[in-house]
């Protein structure tokens, strides 16, 4: 996909293609901020996040998923209502989770705001503040824990299967969101339920037509998070940010492909 750089205004504007914000390069000399999904660039890709992060190479923006982002939306004001009534949503009903509620917290809205909030953690003594933003946060009354929750959407002829929708290595991002969501609220002293949720809207492309209006299966795909990889990886990334040298190629990076394949080529012509 090839992406033009334009303003709020709509209006072209000449793509540098390096990040000029200071607080978006790295330093070892003050507090850096770090997302859940910078944390997943690492895991997928060291030298771009390198570039990224270090060098303040910049990639082309994505398209923002304007459907996606309103099923969110939509989905936090019917909780928000069954928050302040303290009273389980209907789906928790249809699962057999009356015990569950959406949990009311002051911070919920900083939470849930990924670019100007998120729930933070400074990682051991470093300058790392790790964060992230998460969709919704439940509450079980018997066990007095929170659960995490993420809400995906997506659209398919077949319904959403339980058993093998987290097996699908499309999908294996969505377990690290979570592992990171459960270990930053477990870092600050939450009591984290080893049980999340991933709440699946799935449209259905099943029907006759589109009649104005598209349908969705509910589904909630249980997930027992894993937190025991992060320190290592979060001490592998901060050893990386400090290094001087930019790291190897990943054959299986599109990104890195498409540089090599760049240079390649610019240097034949030469």
């Amino acid at each position: 996909m090839i992406s033009i750089n334009r303003n709020n205004k709509g209006l072209l504007t000449e793509a540098k293609g390096t990040r000029v914000t200071k607080s978006s390069l790295y330093s070892m000399d003050a507090d850096f901020e770090l997302s859940r999904s910078k944390i997943n660039d690492f895991l997928l890709c060291k030298r771009c996040f390198y570039l990224d992060r270090v060098l303040g190479v910049k990639v082309p923006d994505m398209p923002g998923w304007t459907l996606n982002s309103t099923v969110d939306e939509l989905l936090k004001r019917e909780f928000d209502k069954c928050r302040i009534s303290q009273e389980p949503h209907r789906l928790m009903l249809e699962n057999d989770l009356s015990h569950i509620v959406p949990f009311k917290h002051e911070d919920m809205d900083k939470w849930r705001d990924a670019l100007r909030g998120g729930i933070k953690y400074r990682y051991k003594t470093s300058n790392l503040i790790l964060k992230g933003g998460v969709d919704d946060i439940w509450f079980d009354s018997i066990t007095e824990e929170i659960i995490i929750v993420d809400y995906k959407s997506q659209a398919s002829f077949n319904k959403v299967n339980t058993e093998d929708y987290l097996s699908n290595p499309f999908h294996e991002a969505y377990k690290i969101q979570m592992d990171i969501y459960a270990y930053l609220f477990t870092m600050n002293g939450f009591k984290v339920s080893d049980i999340t949720y991933f709440y699946v809207a799935n449209c259905r492309k099943d029907l006759k037509g589109f009649n104005s209006k598209l349908i969705f299966d509910e589904t909630l795909v249980p997930y027992k998070h894993r937190i025991h990889w992060i320190d290592g990886k979060i001490d592998e990334m901060i050893n990386v940010l400090n290094s001087k040298d930019l790291p190897k190629f990943n054959p299986f990076c599109q990104n890195c492909a498409c540089s090599r394949a760049r240079a390649e080529f610019e240097y034949s012509k030469t």
